[in-house]
């Protein structure tokens, strides 16, 4: 038996039984200080902690129950999907933890409501939705920190998927990763806005996972990564108590541009920006010197996203016409 089955086991053994079909829901979750490299690629454990804030109706919605056949039927947006998809191949790896004989096979309905595979943190509310169908099917009945270390078995990200707000998932130091996982912060700011830019719905030509992993072992700069994520977690939470837009947009947009620096110091390089990225990035910053208090992040893709609060949104729309905002205290 693997690492990830015994904990999968230790969590839920003992526990429900199995219904016709179980539903579950997450926001997808922008990183303000990134994860950026794992020590433990079985049970995706971090080298560093982070912190994020989740995109309220933006996100993932799944349902799942058993099938008839001999290989789990997956559909995403109401279309079913080959076999040989990448998203069918990862989700069935991660139900091989859940299923309870051999042969047993599910079938899963998925809906994202952000661009798959494209930087928009789609596989963090992913796996977080289906964590949580899994805990409705099977009636387990876990907490929240538990469903945030079973989603973290299938991406790492969806481990901050599990709750609403800001939450920090802990790095932890267990080898079992039993203390690594999502937690809300209590600070509510109702003024904050996220804007998504969508440039791209492509998928990306590289995924996370292997960016992350190409970048941990090649990258010279990576070693100072940790220490500049400590500094970083430091002074957001700085910001989030005070409620300082301009202290937190420096720190998210800073670090955001501190990943992608690291991925293009890669060997060989990644790069996820399109032309069409680094035009948005250059409005970003031209806005600011024009008075409008809006700041950028990125995760790994090629799509930007806005932080800004209530006051800059009218501002914000003037200049980005086809951003989506979303009130994550709403």
């Amino acid at each position: 038996m693997n690492r990830a089955r015994k904990i999968v086991e230790s969590l839920t053994a003992g526990r429900g039984m199995a219904a016709e079909r179980g539903h579950g829901r997450a926001s997808a979750n922008i990183a303000l200080v990134k994860y950026w490299g794992k020590r433990d690629e079985e049970l995706n454990l971090p080298v560093t902690s982070s912190l994020s804030i989740s995109l309220g109706r933006l996100g993932s919605e799944v349902e799942i129950g058993f099938a008839d056949g001999m290989n789990d039927a997956v559909w995403l947006n109401s279309a079913p999907l080959s076999l040989q998809s990448p998203f069918v191949r990862r989700t069935s790896a991660y139900l091989d933890l859940f299923r309870p004989a051999p042969g047993v096979c599910f079938e899963v309905q998925a809906r994202n409501t952000v661009p798959t595979a494209a930087g928009f943190a789609s596989s963090a509310s992913g796996f977080a939705a289906l964590a949580r169908a899994l805990n409705d099917f099977y009636g387990w009945e876990l907490g929240t920190r538990e469903l945030s270390i079973l989603a973290r078995l299938g991406s790492g990200s969806a481990a901050r998927s599990l709750e609403d707000g800001f939450v920090e998932w802990l790095a932890g130091d267990a080898e079992d990763g039993m203390d690594s996982y999502g937690r809300r912060l209590a600070a509510v700011w109702p003024e904050l806005k996220v804007g998504a830019l969508v440039l791209s719905a492509e998928t990306k030509p590289i995924g996370s996972r292997e960016a992350m992993k190409r970048t941990v072992e090649s990258c010279e700069l990576y070693r100072e990564w940790p220490a500049r994520v400590a500094a970083d977690l430091a002074d957001l939470k700085e910001a989030i108590e005070q409620k300082n837009m301009a202290a937190l947009g420096a720190v998210a947009e800073g670090n955001a541009l501190a990943m992608h620096g690291l991925m293009a110091a890669t060997r060989p390089p990644v790069v996820y920006a399109l032309p069409e990225t680094v035009a948005a990035m250059r409005s970003v910053w031209q806005a600011r010197e024009e008075g409008v208090g809006v700041w950028l992040t990125m995760d790994a893709g090629p799509n930007v996203k806005l932080l800004f609060e209530a006051s800059s949104e009218a501002a914000v729309r003037e200049r980005f016409p086809a951003v989506e905002v979303v009130a994550p205290f709403d």
